[in-house]
């Protein structure tokens, strides 16, 4: 067997997915993977801790395609909308349309385990502690920079869930668009009416 080829993660994630999408997550072993990819599962503990981490690997560049662009902004930079559009826009360099097939994949199993939901919730949720964490840095108040980061997850989560779903062809920051504009309609339809007391 093939051992520390390149693309061999790759390869694993790829076995992992079509092994996953036929006979379920959790009948699938880490040696099955392995064997699928033409890899030893030494391999496969070289790229993975866990079998689970084959759908979960890369959080930290996930992480940083919303928080490079933030820090590439001028220090002075404070309006969190501004700073919520730079995140979103880092975001659709990371989601090519190449991607969207694996993470159609990827999502569908997701779905069908309520043990990895709860492990992807937790991944969105430290996006949005990270984005807050951004923005407070740089001196917006708590109450503004948490409601700017929670705008920015729901944004994504939206696009992203838009952009997989069966039909759809729109590159993702075509859906991300789509989605602010919607959003805009509903902050201003918000504005409009007197606040609640």
């Amino acid at each position: 067997m093939a051992r520390w080829t390149p693309g061999a993660r790759e390869r694993l994630q790829q076995a992992a997915l079509d092994l996953f999408a036929t006979h379920g997550y959790d009948k699938v072993t880490v040696a099955e993977i392995a064997e699928a990819a033409g890899v030893t599962e030494r391999t496969f503990f070289r790229h993975f801790d866990v079998k689970r981490e084959v759908l979960f690997i890369g959080q930290d560049e996930f992480a940083g395609a919303f928080l490079t662009p933030i820090g590439d902004l001028p220090d002075e930079q404070t309006d969190p909308g501004t700073i919520v559009l730079a995140a979103l826009a880092g975001a659709c360099d990371f989601f090519p349309d190449d991607r969207r097939p694996f993470s159609r994949a990827r999502d569908a199993i997701i779905d069908a385990e309520p043990a990895l939901q709860e492990r992807e919730l937790l991944k969105l949720a430290g996006l949005t502690d990270s984005l807050t964490r951004a923005m407070s840095v740089r001196g917006i108040d708590p109450q503004r920079a948490r409601l700017a980061a929670e705008t920015a997850t729901v944004a994504f989560r939206t696009t992203f869930a838009t952009w997989i779903a069966d039909g759809e062809n729109r590159s993702f920051r075509a859906v991300l668009d789509s989605v602010l504009a919607d959003l805009t309609v509903l902050a201003d339809g918000m504005a409009a009416h007197p606040p609640i007391s």
